[in-house]
Parts: structure tokens; C-alpha cells; sequence
């Protein structure tokens, strides 16, 4: 027997049973309105990031800056991308994503590591022997900071026009002493000695144009002085000249701070590392607190002039910065990105392709539904956006195309990224009239009127709640047919022959041969125009109806256009609205009134 006074189980105890629900005390200063409750995780083995990074920067001035201009932007899909796939790319994956970056216009591509595996290896020598590398475009080849991968990363660079060999050793404290065991004087010795290594072996190809980068990798976790000694140093080892600049790379290779200690520390470099005029700033941010983009964006603000990345964010753990993002966030504020992302579906499908994994839909600008509306109050405003648009556009005698950008949540013109309208307003069950007029009106030239848009609306809610999926703009055309247009023909009341003539000025006679009930009998009508006259002849076969709205339009321009009509009519008390379509707008109307009667269950007495 159960106990029927005892408190139910909280359905959460049953239904998810790995889950704790923290249910430790209220803090004492905790406010009245907040009842979270302390949890059991053990986020006590965790240390906040002020206590592991120094921060030597109290007079930051990035905040008041603002992103005017493209950095230089480094898609590392090929090495740093490719080493984050299950799958890594074959040489001919590569060449496909390689010629993608060179279309888009990217002068300088990360393009392998050739020391780790004969894959990368061979596909640098595939670039350099095919020619398919411009003249104004960089290849840059990624070594550890060890004599052996570099004599092979170089030998591998051998015949390209212009090549830049990126150099790396993590220098954090927790990398030194877990991963290389060695002092800071032993990694600083140690990069200093690869570093001069590299220079000999590029001296050895006087022809060659080999220029040099550098990442103290894990420099957000290192101390600033550090990276400090460590890069003036190469500055002045490499002889780097404002015409000849050194580059050096300074990554968030494991997220561990908000983006504005990032930037706090990328101004502290940019402020302080000598020979500025003679380095190149670059960072290179990961994303695994989520935060990717913003370190890039802000780290731009504090100084940095160029920026390492991934389309659409592939990399280690939770990926690397996305430059699409990154590009497109210019875009959307006015600044030339100076890529090209004029058809964003042909790129992403290349990365999906070569990655082997798909682009989220909801990725930010490229993912599938990122411009799709569902929701009712979205559309509506959508859709009055878009019309406003296209006005404003009209009377300043610009394109719409060229015309200022300025829709309810649209940062940016779908059409600009390649993508169709058709995507903008999908409805299923959160859809409201407003989308679907929309698209009654992008797609098949119908106008609703304000007022009928409400009682298609219900219809369609019917349709998709039911069914419990979205339906496309065609079954939308077809439920509008079947619901309005159809009843005039297919009711209990229908016109067999009809026609209507002005009999004097503001006078009109309706004749019709009308079928109710199986009989077909003859009807006249008049009024004070055809509508009016064809309710006369409608209540001379015993049905009283009320015309109480009318609207006709052609749905295209050009002669012979159809042309579509709504009639809200009363008849027998009961008030329906319905549509005709014919190339005759009298006709349309005709059979608008006709629908709305039948629709409204009318019978003949």
C-alpha cells in the first residue's frame, strides 16, 4: 500500500538520476529574489584566471577604439584545422580548399606542417611544382623549434615564390615544467638556437623570398616579460626592417580569461615590444570558453594587425577563431573586409567537403537558418522591413541592392552573402499572418488584406500544428486555394453562366443561372454595382448576404496579368471571407463573393 500523504518525488529525481540538483544552503547574502542554490561540482580545483596570468596593464586604452579596418587576415584550415580532423585532408581535399582561399582573396595561407607527416609534406611540394600558388600570395609552413623539422620544413618550401616559416615552442609555466622540462633560461636558449638555425638555412637560398613568425605558444598563460625578452630578441636576431618585418603570433591557444584580459594583454605587448614599426602583432585565439571572436575583435582594438583563424571555426577542443565571423562583423558595421563571401552556400559547402563536418545551421551568417524567421512577431516585422526597404529604395531612386540596410533582425542583407529570400520566413506552428502574407506575396503575388490575414493565419495554425511540420511557400499557394478560392466553384451554390451590364449611371443588373440543390433556376439581381446586383439575384434564391469588404489586385504587371479578389461577406448570419482568380478582375470578384457564401454554409430556400 502506498502512503497517499507522503510528498511527491520531484520529477527530476527519477527522470534524470545522473544529475545533482544543487540543494545546498541559501548564502547568507544571497537577495530575496535570487533561490539559486549552491551545487556539489568541485569547481574549488579550479583557479580564477587573475591568480594564474599576469596582468601588467592598469591604463588600457583600447576600450575607446573602434574596429575600422580589415587586419590581415590567416586562414589556417590546412594545418592547424587539419590537424583537429578525424579524417585529415588528402592532397586533393587541400588543393580544393587552397584554391577556395585564393578566390576568396587571402594573400597569406597557412598551408601545412611539413615535418609531421608526408601528406603535408608532399602537398607543399604539390604546390610549389603546380604553379598553383599567385605571386602575391604567401604560403607559410608551420616547425617546431628543433634543428631536424626545420631543415625539412625549409627543404619543403623549396621552389615557392614567397614563403613564410612559422616558428613555435610553448613557453607557459605549466607547459615548461610538465611538457619540455626546462627553465625559462633553457626554452629561451632553446628558441633563440632554432632561430638562428632557420635564418642559416634561408640564407642558404639567396633567391628566396622566406621571411619568418614566431608564437610563444600558451603566450596567454606566460608571463609577460617573458614573451617580452623572447620576442625582442628574434626582432633583433632576424634583422627585421619596417620593409621586412618579423611577425610575431600571439595565441589564446587554450582559453582561460574573458576576452578583455586578452586584449589587456595584447596592448601590454603592442605598447612595449621594440622595434614596433619592424613587427607584425598577429594573435591567434581559440574558442574554448566560447569567447574566440571576441579576443580576436578586441585584441584588434588593443593593436593587433593581423589575425590567424579558421572558416567557420574548426581547430583543437572547440575550434579556432572563425574568420567568416570575424569578416562579416566588419561587414555588417560598414568596413570592407576585403574577402569575398558574396556567395556564403559555395563556401561553406567546399569546407563542409574538405572538413568532412557540417556547419551548424545556426552558425553566425553561413549557417542554414541563421536567416530564417519562424516565429510570428518576427516575420511580421520582417516582412514590414523588408516592404519599407524596397520603398525607401524606390523613392531615392537606388536599387535595393545598393540601398542602405535597415530590416528588423537582419544585421545584414541576405542577399549580399548570396542567399535567396526564400529562406528569410519559414512557417510552421510559431508562424504569424505577417510571414505568411509574406511569402503569399513574395512567391505568388497575393496581397491580403490586413484583415483577412488573421483568418488564414488559423488555418495554417491548424495545418501545422497538426501535422507538426513547416510548410513550404507552394503548400502554402494550395491551402489559400483550397480554403478560398476553391468554394466558388465547388459549394452548394454555384453559378452555372453569369454576366452583369450597367443599365444606367449607377445602376447594374446581374442575370445568372444559378445551381442550388442539384436545380439550376434563373436569377436577376440589381444594385448599385455588379457586387451589389449579384447579392440582389442571391436574394432572390432566398440567401441574404452582405458585401462588408472587397480589394482586387493583378498579382503580375503586363497585360493579360491574373488578376486576384477577397470579398468578407455576410450571408445568413454567418460572416466568411473568400477569393477568386481569373485574368478578369470583375470576375475574380465575382467569384470572391461566391466563395465567401458558400464558405459561410449559405442554403437556398
Amino acid at each position: 500500500m502506498t502512503d497517499s500523504s507522503a510528498p511527491p518525488v520531484p520529477s527530476g529525481a527519477t527522470a534524470f538520476p545522473t544529475l545533482r540538483t544543487p540543494s545546498g544552503a541559501l548564502p547568507a547574502d544571497a537577495p530575496a529574489w535570487n533561490p539559486q542554490r549552491p551545487g556539489s561540482m568541485p569547481h574549488h580545483r579550479y583557479r580564477p584566471a587573475h591568480d594564474r596570468v599576469a596582468l601588467p596593464l592598469a591604463d588600457r586604452t583600447w576600450p575607446a577604439r573602434r574596429l575600422e579596418r580589415a587586419p590581415l587576415w590567416v586562414p589556417v584550415d590546412l594545418r592547424d584545422g587539419n590537424q583537429a580532423l578525424a579524417e585529415p585532408m588528402d592532397t586533393e581535399r587541400k588543393r580544393r580548399f587552397f584554391d577556395l582561399l585564393v578566390a576568396m582573396g587571402y594573400k597569406e595561407i597557412e598551408v601545412g606542417y611539413p615535418s609531421a607527416s608526408r601528406t603535408d609534406f608532399d602537398f607543399v611540394r604539390h604546390l610549389a611544382e603546380s604553379g598553383a600558388v599567385p605571386d602575391d600570395v604567401t604560403v607559410s609552413v608551420f616547425t617546431p623549434a628543433r634543428k631536424d623539422l626545420i631543415d625539412r620544413t625549409v627543404d619543403s618550401v623549396e621552389g615557392l615564390p614567397r614563403t613564410l616559416v612559422h616558428l613555435y615552442t610553448a613557453t607557459a609555466p605549466v607547459w615548461r615544467d610538465v611538457v619540455l622540462g626546462r627553465s625559462r633560461a633553457e626554452v629561451h636558449a632553446l628558441i633563440r638556437e632554432a632561430a638562428r638555425h632557420l635564418m642559416r638555412r634561408a640564407g642558404e637560398r639567396p633567391g628566396a623570398d622566406i621571411r619568418f613568425e614566431f608564437s610563444p605558444e600558451v603566450f596567454n598563460l606566460t608571463e609577460p616579460d617573458f614573451v617580452l625578452e623572447i620576442c625582442d630578441g628574434l626582432t633583433e636576431l632576424w634583422e627585421a626592417s619596417p620593409d621586412r618585418p618579423v611577425i610575431h603570433n600571439l595565441p589564446a591557444t587554450v582559453e582561460i580569461a574573458t576576452p578583455t584580459v586578452y586584449a589587456d594583454q595584447i596592448e601590454y605587448m603592442h605598447r612595449h615590444l621594440a622595434r614596433r614599426d619592424s613587427v607584425i602583432l598577429s594573435v591567434h585565439p581559440h574558442n574554448d570558453r566560447g569567447t574566440g571572436v571576441a579576443c580576436a575583435e578586441l585584441a584588434v582594438m588593443a593593436g593587433a594587425q593581423r589575425v590567424e583563424g579558421c572558416l567557420f571555426g574548426n581547430g583543437e577542443r572547440t575550434g579556432n577563431v572563425d574568420l567568416v565571423t570575424l569578416a562579416l562583423n566588419l561587414y555588417a558595421q560598414g568596413v570592407d573586409p576585403m574577402i569575398d563571401f558574396s556567395d556564403i552556400d559555395a563556401v561553406r559547402d567546399v569546407v563542409e567537403h574538405c572538413n568532412r563536418l557540417p556547419v551548424h545551421p545556426r552558425h553566425p551568417y553561413g549557417g542554414e537558418l541563421v536567416h530564417t524567421a519562424f516565429s510570428g512577431t518576427h516575420q511580421d516585422a520582417i516582412a514590414k522591413g523588408m516592404a519599407h526597404h524596397a520603398k525607401r529604395a524606390a523613392e531615392s531612386g537606388t536599387s535595393a541592392e545598393e540601398a542602405p540596410w535597415e530590416v528588423p533582425y537582419l544585421p545584414i542583407d541576405p542577399g549580399d552573402i548570396g542567399r535567396t529570400y526564400e529562406e528569410v520566413i519559414r512557417i510552421n506552428s510559431q508562424s504569424g499572418k505577417g510571414g505568411i502574407a509574406h511569402l503569399l506575396r513574395t512567391h505568388h503575388g497575393l496581397d491580403l488584406p490586413q484583415a483577412m490575414r488573421p483568418d488564414f493565419s488559423r488555418t495554417v495554425q491548424h495545418v501545422t500544428d497538426s501535422t507538426g511540420r513547416e510548410l513550404s511557400h507552394e503548400e502554402l499557394w494550395d491551402l489559400f486555394r483550397a480554403t478560398y478560392i476553391t468554394p466558388a466553384h465547388h459549394g452548394t451554390l454555384t453559378l452555372e453562366s453569369w454576366s452583369t451590364s450597367e443599365t444606367a449611371p449607377g445602376e447594374h443588373e446581374f442575370t445568372c443561372e444559378l445551381r442550388a440543390g442539384g436545380q439550376v433556376r434563373s436569377r436577376r439581381g440589381t444594385g448599385n454595382g455588379p457586387l451589389s446586383a449579384l447579392a440582389d439575384a442571391l436574394r432572390s434564391a432566398g440567401v441574404t448576404v452582405d458585401v462588408l469588404g472587397h480589394a482586387e489586385h493583378s498579382t503580375t504587371t503586363g497585360t493579360g496579368s491574373p488578376a486576384v479578389a477577397y470579398a468578407e461577406c455576410r450571408a445568413d448570419g454567418v460572416t466568411r471571407w473568400g477569393a477568386g482568380w481569373d485574368t478578369s478582375v470583375l470576375a475574380a470578384s465575382v467569384h470572391a463573393v461566391m466563395a465567401a457564401v458558400n464558405r459561410a454554409g449559405a442554403q437556398t430556400r
